[in-house]
């Protein structure tokens, strides 16, 4: 395979590699030449060059379009990891020269993004104004993969220990429980006690049916003697969520900081009620042998700021709080 390895220490350039990805993305040579505004001949021409150089076949073509072989999918990877590098590289350089902090690319689940990502970003834009904060909502099947390729320096969110990997550094950073509300006004805030028999007579966000959260309220319901309703909305999404609660006067479930923060400004109440699940903690989770480019050390400085507030906030009086700790 010395050909190979000649071809990707010398012949390999970066158009080779955003013409893969752009065809990995559309799977169709005339809509990606449309998206990189060069003809489908020349897609074409590019995509042979390539394949010449390392002697295999990356797409199969047909009428329906392209797919990529398991050599073309393996090519992909890389190829995002390197040009996901290389917009990281590029933005150090910018922010050096500019005197800006730099840009950090962030993922988030629900859990964590309402209070815990918004204050340490409301810190990090109060120390360098000019910083750049790219956040992407999601749960860990969605935001892991770009953990990998480079596509996100961090992700904030609850640590599902069944995703725990070696190339994965994990830090705890505060346990919290979560909680049921629902929109301000909706029948249920009205009561002083609120039981699970009342939450399966309304229709509820639940998490998706793969999420490890999702079993435990089901399980939550069957302890308690009650069926889930029949009317069900299913999303990991925090946007999703607030909407559905507000919308259609269903029960959700968020984390506790999360839901005193919306009771607090009047758009949602918490209900009173103890949701009985056990639950990962709450912190952030990086690559084990990539060093964090400055935006992103910033960021988690400010993360644990922020971290160290709730804590604060969540902890019954006289008790410690939970110490930061590293998990593989």
């Amino acid at each position: 395979m010395a050909h190979i390895d000649r071809a990707f220490r010398s012949n390999i350039k970066l158009r080779h590699l955003q013409l893969l990805v752009a065809l990995d993305e559309f799977r169709h040579l005339g809509r990606t030449a449309e998206f990189l505004s060069v003809s489908q001949p020349a897609i074409s021409k590019v995509l042979a060059e390539v394949e010449k150089m390392l002697g295999m076949t990356l797409f199969t073509r047909s009428t329906r379009g392209t797919e990529p072989t398991p050599a073309g999918e393996s090519l992909v990877r890389f190829a995002r990891s390197v040009l996901a590098q290389y917009d990281v590289t590029r933005d150090e350089i910018e922010a050096v020269a500019s005197g800006a902090a730099g840009r950090v690319r962030v993922g988030s689940m629900g859990a964590a993004l309402p209070v815990l990502l918004a204050n340490a970003v409301a810190r990090v834009k109060q120390r360098s104004p000019r910083a750049t904060v790219l956040i992407e909502e999601g749960d860990l099947t969605h935001l892991l993969p770009r953990l990998r390729l480079s596509e996100l320096d961090v992700v904030v969110g609850r640590l599902e220990p069944a995703y725990a990997a070696p190339d994965l550094v994990t830090e705890a950073l505060y346990d919290e429980p979560m909680v049921a509300i629902v929109a301000a006004g909706h029948p249920l805030s009205r009561k002083r006690r609120v039981d699970w028999g009342d939450l399966s007579r309304h229709p509820l966000v639940l998490p998706p049916p793969w999420a490890s959260l999702r079993v435990k309220i089901e399980q939550a319901f069957v302890r308690h003697g009650q069926d889930l309703p029949a009317d069900l909305i299913e999303s990991s999404s925090y946007f999703a969520v607030t909407t559905f609660v507000a919308q259609r006067q269903a029960v959700g479930f968020v984390a506790r900081s999360v839901g005193q923060q919306m009771q607090a400004e009047g758009r949602f109440h918490v209900l009173p009620m103890a949701v009985e699940v056990e639950l990962p903690p709450i912190g952030l989770m990086t690559l084990r042998d990539r060093r964090p480019a400055p935006g992103a050390t910033a960021l988690i400085a400010c993360l644990h700021d922020a971290a160290r507030d709730i804590a604060r906030a969540n902890r019954p009086p006289g008790k410690t709080g939970r110490r930061a700790h590293s998990v593989v």
